[in-house]
C-alpha cells in the first residue's frame, strides 16, 4: 500500500462513511493453480468461526464485507461472492470446487502424443496453438468453467441484500499500462471510482470477461478485450506491475484486512540442487512466472503496519481529527515450498502438456529440482493430487495460526469448535 492510499485519497476526496470495525475486507492475491492454498486457509477458517449453536441448525454469516481478488484469486473472490448468501459455507464450498478441478477445466493443448520425441514437432505445436488462441494454451474451457460455477445473479443479490459491499478484480492493461481494479457494489458503496498514477477503479457489474483478463497469464493465455472510457483494452493478468494489493479494501475503508497469498520464500531453496548446470529453459521459464507473480503483499502489509503504528502513535486529539485511521493486516503465505511441492507432481499434468513441454526441454527433471521446472508447473498443475496436497498445506498452516485467526475476528475461543491443532 502506497502513502497516498492512506492519506492521499481521503484529502482529496471526500471522506468515507466510518466503516464498522469489525468489519473485514478478503484481498487473494494470483499465482494459477497454486492458489488452491487459498481455499485450504478458508476451510480452516470455516472450522475456527463455526460458532457452538448448541444442536441449532442455523447457519453462520458470511464473514467478509469486502472481497478483493487478482489473477486466480480473483476467480475465487467471485466464487465466494456468488455464493455469500450461504454463510461461512461459502468458505467450504470452495475448497470442494478445487478439488473436483482438472487442468482441462481450466485449459487445453492439442498435441500428439509422439510429441515429446521431436523439439521440431514442439514448436511446430506450440506455434499451432498461438496462431489459433493468441497465446500457448486455449483458455476457453476456464470461461466454461466460470459460467458453469459462478452465479453472477447470485453476487448482485448478496449486495442488494447487505451481505457484502463490494466485489473487485484487478487486471492489467496492455493497451495503456494502467492497473484498473474493477468492482461491482451495493447500493450505498463506501467508496468512490479513484485515479491514481498508473493504477484506477471503475465501479460496474462483474462479468465473466473481467474474470477472464484478470486470471490471463501473459503467454499462456490470450488477452481480454475490455470495454473502459468509452474504448476498448486488452487486459492480461492483474498481477502483472501490482505493487499495492491492499489499496483497494484501503480505499472502501476497510479497518481489517486478511491477505491470503502464494509467495514463496522458500523458493531459493531449491538452488542448492543446481550444481554448475547451465539454466534449462524450464528454469527460466519458471523464474520468468515468479517474475510475473513477484509477491508485493509483504511490502505492502508491512507499509500498513508502520503507517498505523504512526497513526497509534499520534496524540488521540490529533489522531481523532485526522480522516483515516489505522488498519489492522493479518497476512497468511505458504509455510513450505511450492516449487519443491509441484516437482513432486510434475507426472499429474495432462500428458499433451508434459509432453509438448518435455519436448521443448521446459520440463527437464534430469538436472535435479532446480533444472526442472518445478515453478512453471506449479501455475499450471489443476490436478488433484497437487491441489489437495495445496489445500492440506493451506489449513494447517491457518490452524497453526489459530489464536491469532480468532482473535483477528474477535471471536472468544470458548465459542468455537474445539479443532485440534496440528
Amino acid at each position: 500500500m502506497s502513502l497516498d492510499t492512506l492519506i492521499t485519497h481521503t484529502l482529496l476526496d471526500a471522506a468515507p462513511p466510518p466503516a464498522d470495525s469489525r468489519a473485514c475486507a478478503l484481498v487473494l492475491m494470483g499465482g494459477g493453480a497454486r492458489t488452491a492454498y487459498q481455499a485450504g486457509v478458508l476451510q480452516a477458517l470455516a472450522r475456527l468461526l463455526q460458532p457452538d449453536h448448541n444442536g441449532s441448525t442455523l447457519p453462520a454469516p458470511f464473514p467478509f464485507r469486502w472481497l478483493f481478488g487478482t489473477s486466480a484469486g480473483a476467480l475465487g473472490a467471485a466464487f465466494l461472492a456468488s455464493r455469500a448468501e450461504h454463510g461461512l459455507g461459502a468458505l467450504r464450498e470452495m475448497a470442494d470446487f478445487w478439488r473436483g478441478l482438472r487442468s482441462q477445466h481450466v485449459y487445453q493443448l492439442d498435441a500428439p502424443g509422439w510429441v515429446r520425441a521431436n523439439r521440431l514437432v514442439a514448436g511446430w505445436t506450440l506455434a499451432r496453438q498461438v496462431r489459433r488462441h493468441r497465446a500457448l494454451l486455449d483458455s476457453l474451457p476456464l470461461v466454461d468453467t466460470l459460467h458453469r460455477v459462478i452465479d453472477l445473479p447470485a453476487i448482485e443479490r448478496a449486495l442488494v441484500l447487505g451481505q457484502l459491499d463490494a466485489l473487485g478484480v484487478t487486471a492489467s492493461s496492455y493497451t495503456s499500462g494502467e492497473h484498473w481494479t474493477f468492482c461491482q457494489t451495493g447500493p450505498e458503496p463506501s467508496a468512490r471510482p479513484w485515479h491514481r498514477l498508473g493504477r484506477r477503479a471503475s465501479f460496474e457489474p462483474i462479468t465473466i470477461e473481467h474474470l477472464m483478463a484478470s486470471s490471463a497469464i501473459p503467454f499462456l493465455f490470450p488477452a481480454v478485450p475490455l470495454w473502459v472510457n468509452g474504448h476498448k483494452e486488452h487486459f492480461g493478468d492483474g498481477s502483472m506491475r501490482q505493487l499495492s494489493p491492499l489499496s483497494p479494501a484501503i480505499h472502501f475503508g476497510a479497518r481489517r484486512i486478511l491477505a491470503l497469498g502464494v509467495g514463496q520464500p522458500q523458493r531459493a531453496g531449491l538452488t542448492a540442487h543446481a550444481g554448475a548446470h547451465d539454466p534449462t529453459a524450464g528454469t527460466i521459464a519458471g523464474h520468468a512466472m515468479a517474475s510475473v507473480f513477484h509477491d508485493t503483499l509483504q511490502a505492502d502489509v508491512e507499509q500498513v503496519q508502520r503507517v498505523s503504528q504512526t497513526l497509534h502513535q499520534l496524540p488521540t486529539s490529533l489522531a481523532a481529527a485526522l480522516p483515516y485511521r489505522p488498519v489492522t493486516v493479518l497476512a497468511l503465505q505458504p509455510s513450505a515450498s511450492l516449487d519443491e511441492l509441484a516437482r513432486l507432481h510434475i507426472r499429474s499434468l495432462p500428458r499433451s502438456t508434459r509432453n509438448t513441454l518435455t519436448g521443448l526441454g521446459a520440463l527437464d527433471t534430469g538436472r535435479g529440482a532446480a533444472g526442472s521446472a518445478a515453478a512453471l508447473a506449479s501455475y499450471l498443475l489443476f490436478e488433484p493430487d497437487f491441489v489437495n496436497a495445496l489445500i492440506a498445506l493451506g489449513e494447517a498452516d491457518a490452524l497453526r495460526r489459530k489464536d491469532e485467526l480468532l482473535a483477528f475476528f474477535g471471536v472468544p475461543e470458548a465459542s468455537c469448535a474445539q479443532i485440534a491443532v496440528p
